[in-house]
């Protein structure tokens, strides 16, 4: 412990109280000691690259090309993803595979390249391998989207992981997203970017943007093309970005950079190209199908962190009822169990806990539980989990102590396919309480710690499906096995409806198991502008259902800035406002009479698009495509689009321009082409434009695409369609799906087409057997055809 963690240690002691602060010592000096004993020093090291090119082997769709001191493996899949592997690493095994690596494309084929190098050419893309082991991903046209330059390996003498770093060129124009949720989004500029999930208080280095769910996933966007590029390693990372620059230094063009370093794991990469629609949709047959989460949860969410009771809770929801506010959902935090220990319930403050449950279940309002990965010793959990030996454990084979809400706590080693069984069963004792879902707390997993990171020891034992290693290597992916045993365990325990898993933390495939909450997100505006961030980039990543904590969990929060945050979240997938003692208990009716007007207004905007929601849901799950996009999604060459980060489309018929800063009751929007009709006003606007909009406190602008069919509710509560009249001369249309419930049955899609006849605006339905009548009542807007006054 040096000067710097002994200052660290003193304010943690007097600001957390002496048990809890001297618990956090404890933990943070007995981590320093395991790693010091298990992880020496890496000691002298040894730097590789790949060398010349030595011999090829062509296979199944691709083949192996041999240097003096590595190897390249390259495969073209059957879904159109390319996938290569250095020091002979394959596909699997792999978290973030759905299942078994693709079968090989039998049409792509290892041939000769130009200047003696080799190339795969497939349907969507050209892989090209030089002498010296820089890849190449091109179009089919020859352009090339992304070049890899030769690696480079730091190989410890005694023996260990070797750390290595990969460069990457991108063209001039590109702009890179991804990464995971980035609070700095969506477009990521120049900076580095740390491949660690973080949990409370984890601090960055300068330059670093920390995310509590981080991925080797970047989507690029040139004037080219869009590729999807990740690199599966789940050890701890950085990749620093630098955006290009057309006609830099003597009118040449100064590429985009990344640099990747990793300091373990297989130097492995997949690429998908094509349009943005095509990048997911191959990404998901990948990583697999996005869970769909039950109607419900496209509802209004209520956080309480807080203590609380019954009758707190009942007032909460009788308060929402009776101001005519919808709500569909309440989450309690952890303090509604028993000293904070998992999966129990203080029967003081809830006597009966499953009762209340179903009494609001049948009002329409269900009950989420908090769930923790940590583990009181004392507890019956704690004896049953050292009876079946399920405990992360030291390298010396003693479980792993840290500190956690009940105070020192061990957690289980959910990459062992056993113990995420015994967790995944755990949860039937949630189920019996009446909860209806669950959201996943400190999952990255957390430790807290005066001093160093929050979590395990790096050094800490870890199963990883047989293979064996440590924390660097778990870490990442711990909160993905999480969430895999919470939602094939409620799956087992309620077959007949679909599980509600929400994710603090993550890794690439966690859109298979549900969805990401996003964690205390500050209480200011620049937390309003990261919960935005956060779930565009998220959703490139291939996991569409996500949202903000609606007023953040860092202290109160003016009137203006809740509302303003409660707009945006209204056209998020997930809506959850947050309602806790650090936030001013958050509900609408204390910020006044006119914010919960406001309110009302948008919480039943919310309601009447559910049945939009229902369909961007279903339909996420068939291909991959977000529910909130950028606003560049169908017009990636448009450059001016790429850069716009104060808007988003709303699936493929709306375009929300939220107020993200203080005082604003007009604002700029900038549209893509077509035309574009102000909800509010029913203005057509021709696009691509840049256009005024008004932003008075009681709405954010909205923008509906010409010809757009969207589901909503009718006054009545029954489906309609409305539907935009699309410009003279050109036809429109919309998917939908109709909501089929909770459970397991797949509805089919409705597809409409809208047009011009005469004098009015004709929608039909389309299918097998030619044209039909809608399904429900349609109701047409922007028939005035009002052009807007710029």
């Amino acid at each position: 412990m040096d000067g710097r963690d002994l200052v660290r240690s003193m304010k943690t002691v007097g600001s957390a109280g002496v048990a809890r602060g001297l618990r956090t010592v404890r933990v943070a000096w007995r981590r320093q000691r395991a790693d010091a004993a298990a992880l020496p020093p890496r000691g002298a090291e040894r730097a590789r690259v790949p060398g010349p090119m030595r011999e090829v082997e062509p296979g199944p769709g691709g083949g192996v090309v041999r240097f003096g001191r590595s190897e390249l493996r390259v495969l073209v899949a059957v879904n159109g993803a390319v996938f290569w592997g250095w020091d002979g690493a394959g596909p699997e095994p792999s978290y973030a595979l759905a299942g078994r690596c693709p079968e090989p494309d039998p049409r792509a084929v290892l041939e000769p390249d130009k200047d003696g190098g080799w190339r795969v050419v497939a349907e969507r893309a050209t892989v090209a391998v030089s002498r010296h082991g820089a890849v190449e991903v091109r179009t089919p046209g020859g352009v090339v989207l992304r070049r890899e330059l030769p690696p480079r390996w730091w190989e410890p003498v005694q023996g260990g992981p070797a750390r290595w770093t990969q460069r990457s060129e991108v063209a001039a124009d590109a702009r890179f997203f991804g990464l995971g949720g980035r609070s700095s989004g969506p477009r990521l500029r120049d900076g580095t970017y740390r491949l660690w999930n973080s949990g409370p208080g984890l601090p960055g280095a300068a330059g670093e943007d920390v995310a509590s769910v981080t991925m080797p996933v970047q989507m690029v966007v040139a004037d080219a093309g869009t590729h999807l590029v990740f690199h599966d390693s789940a050890w701890d990372g950085t990749v620093a970005l630098r955006e290009g620059e057309e006609g830099a230094g003597s009118g040449h063009d100064r590429p985009g950079r990344s640099v990747l370093r990793m300091d373990g794991g297989p130097l492995r990469c997949w690429v998908m190209v094509g349009t943005p629609a095509r990048v997911l949709l191959t990404w998901a047959s990948l990583t697999g199908a996005p869970a769909l989460p039950p109607s419900w949860a496209l509802g209004h969410h209520l956080a309480r962190p807080g203590c609380g009771d019954e009758q707190e809770l009942r007032r909460v929801v009788a308060g929402h009822q009776e101001l005519d506010l919808p709500l569909d959902a309440v989450h309690l935090g952890s303090g509604h169990a028993d000293a904070g220990r998992g999966f129990t319930v203080d029967e003081e403050r809830f006597p009966k806990l499953a009762v209340l449950a179903e009494e609001l279940r049948r009002e329409g309002v269900r009950l989420v539980s908090a769930v923790e990965p940590a583990v009181a010793p004392g507890s019956a959990l704690y004896d049953d989990g050292m009876r079946e030996d399920v405990f992360v454990r030291d390298a010396v084979g003693s479980v792993v102590r840290g500190a956690g809400r009940p105070g020192d706590v061990v957690f289980p080693d959910l990459t062992r396919a056993r113990v995420r069984d015994w967790w995944g069963g755990l949860y039937e004792e949630r189920l019996g309480q009446g909860f209806a879902g669950v959201w996943h707390d400190l999952d990255a997993p957390t430790s807290f710690a005066a001093f160093g990171e929050p979590t395990l020891p790096r050094s800490a034992r870890h199963a990883l499906e047989g293979r064996g290693g440590d924390h660097r290597e778990a870490h990442n992916v711990f909160a993905l096995c999480m969430a895999r045993a919470g939602y094939e365990g409620l799956r087992a325990l309620s077959p007949h409806e679909r599980p509600f898993v929400l994710a603090r933390a993550g890794w690439a495939g966690l859109q298979r198991c549900g969805g990401v909450w996003s964690g205390d997100v500050v209480s200011g505006w620049a937390g309003l502008r990261a919960s935005l961030a956060q779930v565009l980039g998220l959703g490139l990543c291939g996991v569409p259902f996500s949202g903000p904590d609606v007023g953040g969990a860092g202290g109160s929060v003016p009137p203006e800035l809740y509302l303003r945050w409660l707009q945006l979240a209204a056209y998020l997938p997930l809506l959850r406002t947050h309602a806790g003692p650090r936030a001013g208990h958050g509900e609408p009716w204390g910020f006044g009479a006119e914010v919960l007007g406001h309110a009302r207004v948008a919480l039943a905007e919310r309601r009447r698009l559910l049945p939009y929601f229902v369909t961007l849901a279903h339909l996420a799950r068939r291909t991959g495509a977000p529910y909130a996009r950028p606003v560049w999604w169908q017009s990636p060459e448009d450059r001016a689009l790429r850069d716009c980060e104060d808007a988003f489309l709303l699936g493929d018929c709306l375009l929300v321009a939220p107020v993200l800063r203080p005082g604003a009751d007009r604002r700029e929007v900038r549209l893509p082409r077509g035309r574009w009709y102000d909800v509010a006003t029913e203005r057509a606007y021709e696009g691509p434009a840049q256009v005024p909009a008004e932003a008075p406190p009681g709405r954010i602008p909205v923008f509906a695409r010409a010809g757009s069919v969207v589901p909503v509710r009718g006054a009545d509560g029954a489906p309609e369609l409305e539907v935009w009249a699309p410009a003279r001369g050109r036809t429109g249309g919309g998917l939908v799906v109709p909501d089929a419930g909770d459970g397991w049955v797949e509805p089919g899609i409705e597809r409409y087409v809208s047009r011009w006849e005469g004098r009015r605006v004709a929608v039909r339905r389309e299918g097998q057997d030619g044209p039909g009548e809608p399904s429900c009542p349609v109701r047409v807007r922007g028939l005035a055809e009002r052009p807007a006054q710029m």
